[in-house]
């Protein structure tokens, strides 16, 4: 465990990470258990999550839930303040992806990854919100760079992205002057099983080898989770990995000419080669994510 010098603003205080049970989530639980923080970890593989409590040198717990279930994650809100008491950080890490062109789509994979991405960290801040007004929390929402620009052959995480950010920002303006504090995460690639499974399928490869060199470079997720727990302590409303996406902001509204422009060559000339086909959602935590019936 890291020692730290500086003063602790996270410790002994209740965070709330969802995703928690691999990835990022996971190296997010660690990033605040370094800091001293009491966890609360939610997700839908109730082994791993635990095998993430067991890992952590602080208070912790887990909560088996599905972000999308408005009740059972109002159960939970009750359950961690009865626990860990009320929440004072509150992370909307849950998130799955899925490839593949719109029209080849399944209908059902593709509204799940706007249910979990959007409409389930929604929820999460809705259920969550009683706690940080209590303690003039902190809401950080993990997003993406595709949040600032456009990809083909990914719509569905695109458009999602896009949502949690303008959701985020809305949010932020409604609670401002009640001492809540509504934060945006734009990350890049991040090692995770989710892109580590994307890059057997040629539809997400060959999007990747064709984005500027800094662009496609694939980030360790505790380096990822240490800024993202920092920004946090510092009560940042936006935190970029790498760096570099901040030049993103102002140049933004040129993007999606950009890359349509790319996609209009370089897309047909790929197809020539393979076939691109869905890859359903991406991930271990994909799978344990999939779509019911």
């Amino acid at each position: 465990m890291r020692t730290r010098t500086h003063s602790r603003p996270l410790a002994g205080r209740t965070v709330v990470v969802t995703g928690a049970a691999r990835g990022l989530g996971a190296a997010l639980a660690r990033a605040f258990d370094d800091r001293g923080a009491r966890l609360a970890l939610l997700g839908l593989e109730g082994d791993r999550l635990r095998d993430v409590a067991r890992s952590l040198h602080h208070e912790s717990a887990c909560w088996e839930v599905d972000v999308t279930d408005d009740a059972a994650l109002a159960d939970t809100a009750r359950d961690v303040r009865t626990r860990l008491g009320p929440a004072s950080v509150v992370v909307g890490n849950a998130g799955v992806a899925e490839g593949g062109p719109f029209a080849d789509s399944d209908p059902r994979v593709w509204r799940r990854v706007i249910e979990v991405n959007l409409i389930g960290s929604a929820a999460t801040a809705r259920s969550f919100l009683p706690d940080l007004l209590d303690t003039r929390g902190y809401y950080l929402q993990v997003a993406s760079l595709a949040a600032m620009g456009t990809s083909p052959l990914m719509s569905a995480y695109c458009a999602s992205k896009a949502g949690v950010e303008s959701f985020a920002h809305a949010l932020r303006a409604e609670l401002a002057h009640r001492g809540v504090t509504v934060a945006i995460a734009y990350i890049n690639w991040t090692d995770t099983d989710m892109i580590r499974d994307g890059d057997r399928h040629a539809v997400l490869r060959e999007l990747r080898a064709h984005m500027p060199p800094p662009a496609r470079s694939v980030y360790p997720a505790p380096r990822v989770a240490d800024r993202l727990a920092a920004a946090a302590e510092r009560r940042s409303t936006a935190v970029y990995v790498p760096a570099w996406l901040r030049a993103v902001q102002p140049v933004r509204a040129l993007l999606p000419a950009v890359v349509t422009h790319i996609a209009r060559t370089e897309l047909p000339r790929l197809e020539r080669a393979q076939r691109f086909e869905p890859t359903g959602l991406l991930g271990a935590g994909g799978r344990a994510a999939e779509p019911r019936g």
